[in-house]
């Protein structure tokens, strides 16, 4: 049972459907229920800093009866430490599991921090396979950006990585199912289910607010797939991997309809070998997609990396 000074912090911090990104960026992270016993923290817009831990994406929990299930561990042992102090100021139940949804680094880099403190690391093998193979290039990235504020972070996968696609889990009596429904931002991404509650934490599955990324190791035909494998759970609230809550109407208009104009334009222009450099100033001006954040410093750049991908799967 939550005390009264815990009922008077939620009183004045909480706010339904994640308003609490005005937080984001600050000292602490705001949670923001999203549902009965269902948080989320939700990151600024904006690139990783040191003020922000690399904390630009958005952290979930669920409080159960029998302790906390955390869905993504931050990007590093500070990381880790803030968002064990946001789920503080929420219960005073001990974190269980932490569950992660994929391979970027604020998405698992905090495991060993949550480990330590005893709880247990879960996640799918194809996940943990990619998370090893990216934890050196990733934590080299973060010392850049983090510097001094990295130190003492471990890349700490889950010990018995679960088979399969799917795993059906049940902690207090909330069921939850992890699911991978296809390479996306990174080889190996799955998302968190509520059957419950129908609410879905899409990992970097979804986007709102502001452009979605492609990275090297995307894989866009997939991502696209992905999306629309997620839209037939029919949930009523998504915790995107970035930006605000909302429903499955404003993940489709903010991602969902930009990996269909990625498939369809460039994936056009690739098939028909147009050269790259054309295709990008062709398509630079999508006016469908530019009141988005980050729109200027990541579309044109999509662009290239969605070419090339469609590229290598031609081969």
């Amino acid at each position: 049972m939550l005390h009264l000074s815990r009922l008077l912090i939620l009183a004045s911090t909480l706010v339904l459907f994640g308003a609490g990104a005005s937080h984001a960026g600050t000292t602490e992270w705001a949670p923001s229920r999203v549902a009965t016993g269902v948080y989320a923290l939700i990151g600024p817009t904006g690139p990783r800093t040191a003020e922000n831990d690399a904390l630009n994406c958005n952290i979930g929990f669920v409080v159960t009866e029998q302790g906390v299930v955390l869905i993504d561990s931050g990007a590093s042992r500070l990381g880790a430490e803030r968002i064990a102090r946001a789920v503080a100021a929420v219960t005073d139940e001990p974190i269980r599991w932490v569950i992660n949804t994929g391979s970027q680094d604020h998405r698992w880099l905090g495991n060993g921090y949550f480990a330590a403190q005893g709880a247990e690391i879960i996640a799918l093998r194809r996940t943990v396979e990619t998370q090893k193979r990216y934890a050196a290039q990733h934590l080299a990235s973060l010392g850049g950006v983090l510097g001094e504020r990295l130190t003492g972070t471990e890349p700490i996968t889950a010990p018995e990585p679960l088979p399969g696609d799917e795993a059906r889990l049940t902690l207090g009596g909330t069921p939850i199912e992890l699911r991978y429904l296809g390479d996306a931002h990174f080889p190996g991404d799955a998302v968190v289910w509520l059957p419950d509650q129908q609410v879905l934490f899409s990992g970097d599955l979804v986007f709102t607010d502001r452009l979605l990324g492609v990275l090297p190791s995307s894989h866009v035909r997939g991502w696209q797939a992905a999306f629309h494998r997620m839209e037939t759970l029919k949930s009523k609230v998504i915790v995107p991997g970035h930006g605000g809550v909302g429903d499955l109407a404003k993940a489709q208009a903010d991602t969902g309809a930009y990996l269909d104009w990625l498939v369809s334009e460039v994936g056009a222009a690739q098939a028909d070998w147009e050269p790259l450099d054309e295709v990008v100033d062709r398509l630079a001006d999508a006016p469908r997609f530019s009141h988005l954040a980050n729109f200027d410093t990541l579309h044109r750049a999509n662009i290239n990396r969605a070419y090339l991908d469609f590229e290598r799967s031609a081969d």
